[in-house]
């Protein structure tokens, strides 16, 4: 697993987070003030890359946490079969069969490049190239 540990009080909202393993996007961050006997806490709402999960997590803001390293990549459109697409890597031209996003089903057509993203041994196409 690619990751890095990051202490909470570091993050922000549109930053990566692992949480049950999975590589999340957090939509919301906010934190508590330190009580009489307490540290601040965090409470950090994510939704899962891959999975469109929610998660949560409370914790203390000097509490350490997994991030993923996530690789944006560029690949083109080769052939569509159905609802998989497969992409040649524009970088190291290897060949990689993705399921075709729901939101890029009009705008996915063979020869087109578009960005995917490498997270936690998972990929997902993001975006077509220029636009967005």
């Amino acid at each position: 697993m690619s990751t890095k540990v990051v202490e909470i009080k570091t993050l922000k909202v549109g930053k990566y987070i692992v949480l049950g393993g999975e590589a999340c996007k957090i939509i919301s961050y906010t934190t508590s003030s330190p009580g009489k006997h307490g540290a601040a806490k965090a409470r950090i709402e994510a939704v899962g890359i891959f999975d469109n999960q929610k998660r949560s997590l409370v914790k203390p803001v000097d509490n350490k946490v997994d991030t993923p390293i996530i690789d944006k990549r560029l690949g083109q459109v080769i052939s569509i079969q159905g609802a998989n697409v497969q992409l040649m890597d524009m970088e190291n031209y290897d060949t990689i069969d993705l399921s075709m996003p729901e939101e890029l089903k009009d705008s996915i057509v063979e020869g087109v490049e578009v960005e995917y993203i490498v997270a936690l041994g998972n990929m997902k196409i993001m975006r077509t190239r220029g636009s967005n």
